[in-house]
């Protein structure tokens, strides 16, 4: 295998990141939905925690973009 398609294979396994990250944002507000369904009392407490969890899936998200990103126009 040649360098530049060991370099384009691993920028398209460090996208697959990305669409991860999106499922964790889907579980993280799907969790702090049903939470709040069945607990409407305590959602104002989880909101914090809400937000950090969608900032960490996020990041996580962005980051293997960037990697990506990384690899296809700098190495």
């Amino acid at each position: 295998m040649d360098a530049e398609a060991a370099k384009l294979l691993g920028a398209g396994l460090a996208a697959i990141g990305a669409g991860i990250a999106a499922l964790g944002v889907g579980n993280v507000f799907s969790a702090f939905l049903e939470g709040a369904l069945r607990n409407p009392g305590a959602a104002d407490g989880q909101q914090g925690r809400l937000f950090i969890g969608f900032a960490a899936a996020e990041l996580l998200g962005l980051l293997a973009f960037v990697i990506a990103m990384i690899l296809v126009f700098v190495a």
